[in-house]
């Protein structure tokens, strides 16, 4: 038998048989930061002028280039102090919003990161898709506003509240949840009280919440967010009830009353409806409210179904908190800015988004599914449509707002206002910021000063009284007129001002 021996030449390496991706998840939830981030940045922070008026006051107490407007009773400075590092490097209007449009699509992501093992990743990241994609949240992520901030803040007290009060809960979560409570009443003082009475109810209703650390936690968190104002509230205002009942005087005075028909009216800009008997310049078409309509829907439906499937906690705590933050401003105020509302969408983001990822699994895969799907995207694509449209108009004035206070400014300029150097009157605190003067007025909500005192003051150091009338008010009589061209507004001056005499030497 012959013996037949092949030599086989060296083995090839086979490929490998395709092996599943671990660990290869898409991160929706950074990619909807990042477009917001990218968003704000295309549409508004980039290239647009000047501060608005309320940014004006809130930048003036931290800006070292410009006198501090005056502070009024409602108002809270945790704004202040998130722009106050960036305002002692440096004034560039560009730079500040740069940064914040940055800052806020961070905190945009940590705020709803908190909720991911509590809603799951696809419903986590459609909320934060959901509330980004609001025009009034891209327009005042890089604004010097506080609404903006007490939402995202209003969003990860939620999730914290809910993780601290649930099995093998861990220590940091106590420590956030009493962070994030001080972060909300710290930039504003009412909306923050209200986010925390919900919580604190919840943790003496729900045995289950009853932990002495949960309860510390939402104590805790208040009382440090609100020291500050406390402070405050007895330094200038003669204590804190005190302070409030100016506030409600400043907010033109606060009762029980249905302010929803001013909410959806101003819905759609503009950005501030004060008052709101006016006819609009750019009315919206009712189709621009409809998503405001769904949300109760939409609310109640999320609601139902969570007690449904006997997990209520993550869906019910959102939605009464959202609740709880809207009081003041569909029930006590009788004026509206598109603003006010930021915390109750950013949580109302949550059950929502949680409601829709549920239907849609609850689908059968193929095509059913996939046409719900593809009538979702459709629905979102026509309602990024309406919120485009409606964050052009709103940038639109506005730029045109604050061209014209640079335009007085400049007019002020020329009619030799420099610093030291004051305005009063019409559009005061802006103007005056623009110009590098000091702020103050006789009358209204910013009064700071008496008629007296005023002509005291203008008679040392050069000063302007703005208005639209005709005539100058009382006590400008016998000051010069000046029309500021494309303002609208005169600037009625004194006689050139004579230098403060020195104190007789003893």
């Amino acid at each position: 038998m012959t013996a037949t021996i092949t030599t086989a030449g060296p083995r090839q390496p086979q490929p490998l048989p395709p092996q599943p991706a671990v660990g290869r998840r898409v991160p929706w939830l950074a990619l909807v930061a990042v477009a917001y981030a990218v968003a704000q940045l295309l549409l508004f922070a980039v290239g647009y002028p000047g501060l608005g008026w309320d940014e004006t006051v809130y930048v003036s107490q931290v800006d070292p280039r410009a006198p501090a407007a005056f502070f009024s009773a409602p108002r809270s400075r945790g704004i202040s102090y998130l722009v106050a590092p960036i305002l002692a490097v440096t004034g560039s209007v560009t730079v500040l919003r740069t940064a914040l449009a940055l800052a806020s699509a961070l905190v945009l992501y940590a705020a709803f990161r908190v909720w991911q093992p509590l809603l799951g990743r696809a419903a986590t990241a459609l909320a934060a898709l959901l509330f980004s994609t609001l025009w009034v949240t891209v327009l005042y992520g890089s604004q010097a506003m506080p609404n903006l901030w007490v939402a995202l803040a209003a969003v990860a007290a939620t999730g914290w509240c809910l993780r601290a009060t649930g099995p093998g809960a861990p220590r940091r979560a106590y420590v956030l949840l009493a962070s994030c409570l001080a972060a909300a009443v710290l930039f504003r003082f009412s909306d923050g009280v209200w986010l925390a009475l919900p919580l604190l109810a919840g943790s003496l209703v729900v045995r289950a919440w009853r932990r002495p650390p949960v309860v510390l936690a939402l104590l805790a968190g208040p009382m440090l967010g609100g020291l500050q104002w406390i402070a405050e509230a007895y330094a200038r205002f003669g204590g804190i009830g005190a302070r409030l009942r100016i506030s409600s005087s400043t907010e033109g005075g606060m009762h029980p009353h249905w302010n929803g028909g001013t909410a959806s009216r101003g819905l759609s800009g503009p950005l501030l409806c004060r008052p709101c008997t006016v006819q609009l310049t750019h009315p919206a078409h009712p189709a621009h409210h409809l998503w405001w309509l769904a949300l109760p829907v939409l609310a109640a439906s999320a609601c139902a179904m969570a007690v449904r499937v006997r997990r209520p906690a993550p869906t019910l705590l959102p939605v009464v908190c959202a609740a709880a933050l809207s009081v003041p401003y569909l029930l006590m105020l009788s004026y509206f800015a598109p603003r006010f509302l930021l915390p109750s969408y950013a949580l109302l983001s949550l059950p929502i988004a949680a409601l829709v990822v549920r239907a849609v699994r609850a689908l059968r895969p193929g095509t059913p599914r996939t046409f719900a799907i593809t009538a979702l995207i459709v629905f979102f694509a026509a309602h990024l449509s309406t919120q485009y449209a409606d964050l052009r108009t709103n940038v639109a004035d506005a730029r045109g707002v604050n061209a014209r206070y640079q335009v007085a400014a400049d007019e002020l300029h020329r009619l030799g206002l420099r610093p030291p150097c004051l305005t009063t009157g019409k559009h005061a605190p802006p103007i005056a910021y623009y110009t590098g003067c000091a702020s103050a007025d006789v009358s209204g909500n910013n009064s700071n000063t008496t008629p007296t005192a005023l002509r005291h003051r203008a008679a040392h150091e050069p000063t302007a009284a703005l208005t639209r009338k005709h005539h100058p008010p009382s006590y400008a009589s016998g000051w010069t007129a000046h029309h500021l061209p494309g303002t609208g507004l005169t600037a009625y001056l004194p006689p050139r001002p004579q230098p403060a005499r020195p104190e007789p030497s003893r």
